[in-house]
């Protein structure tokens, strides 16, 4: 009960809840700053490769291939300078396509529009591997640096997850995710605390559907965005934050089916141009990645969990992989999602985010390519849910077994002395990565399922239980 008050005094405006006027500009300051240095140290750590000389191509020597290996420092950047016409400056896709054996000519290179052109961008001044590799870096760092501001304004401190975690030294430029990341992240920031002056006052359809588009140019970096499009849609048909935000009675399937239009539609016009300047170069990108077997470059579980069956030449097992590998990706999609609405049932707020996380394990687990740079897709998923510190640092040292061991064991193979190919301890770091994250990814899937949100701007956030204000028609 509250204590009585003098006439005349206004009782004290209560205090918001959240932390976020705590967590000021400088501290934002001082999160991007460190977010460079760590940037700063993944580029160091894969420059170690480039030089000292170089041969008529700009390839770095004396032994590129062995030292990238040995010395843990290969980045595909650097590895892609030769094989994809991107030395000799040649413009993606418009006169490419796939040789009879499936490997990409003619300007083609294996990764959507918006990451070709981010290659042919930064190689058009360079003239050696180590070049390219920096103007790479310059291209890519300003993405890791805005990653860094969105993750701080959504989740404060947390944010130094991404900022100096390991992952962003190991992987930062080992290949071109780091657009990809900002706009998923981006996507989450807008939808969440808006943008300009009038931020979250803004209409969630309006929200939503910038986050959309910002989700369809994910697609057209690396793909994996579009799979956070449904659970926006169905946080959207259920009216947002406590079935409060809706423009219409909920359940609104026209507003659900707008966020779906916009995120198709913004793909589509990114890609367009380039599928009419030349289908077929086009095309092969996404052939290419559609005819990818799994085998011993993809650390999948379904290379290493059907040894030794799942040779690349033994096509019945190949193609078993090529319908198992999306079928099952599909059904963890849609158990998510459903999971994602018993929550909402019971709390009133369909968790988008944490669906979209949930989702991302099952992509990383089931597809049958799991590159190791994969893992800063995952880092702004443990900045944005709250899960057990044990989780975090679990995957980060199963992450770090993989994205070390995975190159010394391919030195030990071609250049090393050892009694088998399964023998050492890199072989057997390998062997921790693989499983490790598999069992780790299953386990997330779960814990992101149930995790509250660290967004400021969440209800749930602050873990009250049932969100204030009404429920939605859908809950009851």
């Amino acid at each position: 009960m509250s204590e009585d008050l003098p006439d005349g005094e206004v009782p004290p405006r209560p205090r918001r809840r959240g932390p976020a006027r705590r967590f000021g500009t400088l501290a934002l300051v001082v999160l991007v700053a460190l977010c460079g240095v760590t940037l700063l140290l993944g580029f160091l750590n894969k420059d170690r490769c480039t030089g000292p000389e170089y041969d008529k191509l700009g390839r770095s020597g004396p032994d590129y291939d062995k030292r990238s290996k040995q010395d843990v420092c290969y980045s595909d950047i650097q590895f892609l300078w030769i094989g994809r016409d991107i030395d000799r400056h040649v413009f993606p896709y418009v006169d490419g396509a796939l040789t009879p054996d499936g490997q990409p000519v003619g300007g083609v290179v294996e990764y959507p529009v918006l990451t070709g052109v981010i290659i042919w961008a930064s190689a058009l001044f360079a003239n050696t591997d180590a070049q390219f590799l920096l103007y790479s870096a310059l291209v890519l760092a300003p993405f890791g640096l805005l990653t860094a501001w969105f993750l701080g304004k959504l989740s404060r401190w947390r944010a130094l997850l991404w900022a100096i975690g390991p992952p962003l030294v190991l992987y930062a430029f080992h290949n071109w995710e780091l657009p990809v990341v900002a706009c998923a992240v981006a996507a989450v920031y807008v939808v969440h605390r808006g943008w300009g002056k009038r931020g979250v006052d803004r209409p969630l359809l309006t929200r939503a559907t910038a986050a959309a588009v910002l989700l369809g140019l994910g697609f057209a970096f690396k793909v994996y965005p579009a799979i956070f499009v449904l659970p926006l849609m169905l946080y959207v048909l259920t009216g947002g934050r406590g079935g409060r935000e809706a423009t219409r009675k909920v359940p609104d399937w026209l507003a659900a089916c707008q966020i779906a239009l916009t995120a198709l539609i913004t793909a589509v016009v990114v890609n367009v141009p380039f599928a009419l300047a030349g289908f077929e170069g086009w095309k092969a990108s996404f052939t290419f990645q559609l005819q990818r077997k799994a085998d011993i470059t993809t650390n999948s579980i379904w290379f290493w969990g059907l040894r030794p069956y799942s040779d690349p030449d033994n096509k019945p097992v190949q193609d078993l992989i090529g319908v198992l590998s999306p079928t099952l990706m599909l059904v963890s999609f849609v158990i998510a999602c459903a999971l994602g609405w018993r929550r909402y049932v019971k709390e009133g707020t369909y968790p988008w985010v944490a669906v979209s996380a949930a989702m991302l394990c099952g992509f990383l687990l089931l597809h049958k390519v799991h590159s190791p740079q994969y893992t800063l897709w995952l880092v702004p998923m443990f900045v944005l849910l709250r899960i057990r510190w044990g989780w975090i640092l679990a995957y980060f040292l199963a992450d770090l077994a993989m994205g070390i061991g995975i190159f010394r064991w391919y030195y030990e193979i071609f250049y090393g002395k050892h009694g088998g190919i399964y023998d050492g301890l890199a072989a057997q770091a390998v062997m921790v990565g693989v499983w490790g994250r598999a069992v780790l990814l299953v386990g997330l899937f779960y814990a992101f399922l149930v995790a509250r949100s660290t967004v400021d701007d969440d209800p749930l956030a602050e873990g009250t239980g049932e969100p204030p204000g009404r429920r939605s028609a859908l809950a009851t």
